[in-house]
């Protein structure tokens, strides 16, 4: 069954606005790192450096998100940008932020 544009939008969108709040929590996390303790600094160091690559991530995923909502805007979401052929359901619910078709995936 396929799922319709409108229900993609709306979870892309909640996605969009999960990733701000993860990355808004990651960011008073890393800045609220002032213990003196050399000790406690190094497990926390250790800590930062997950939240980091977390935020990383996030911050990759953003704009991906974003562009699948302008296509979405355009009315050309689920067409791959570089074939023009339909994107299969199956890759969008795996990855429903992606501009392409299996075959021309990079």
């Amino acid at each position: 069954m396929k799922t319709p544009v409108s229900t993609r939008k709306t979870m892309l969108e909640a996605r969009l606005s999960e990733l701000g709040e993860r990355l808004e929590t990651i960011e008073q996390e890393l800045d609220s790192h002032h213990d003196p303790d050399w000790e406690e600094l190094a497990v926390q160091r250790e800590g930062d450096e997950v939240l980091e690559a977390t935020g990383r991530a996030g911050q990759a995923e953003i704009p991906l998100i974003k562009a699948a909502l302008k296509r979405i805007a355009l009315g050309t979401y689920g067409e791959c940008a570089r074939c023009g052929a339909e994107i299969a359901e199956a890759r969008l619910d795996a990855l429903p932020w992606t501009p392409f078709c299996r075959n021309c995936a990079p």
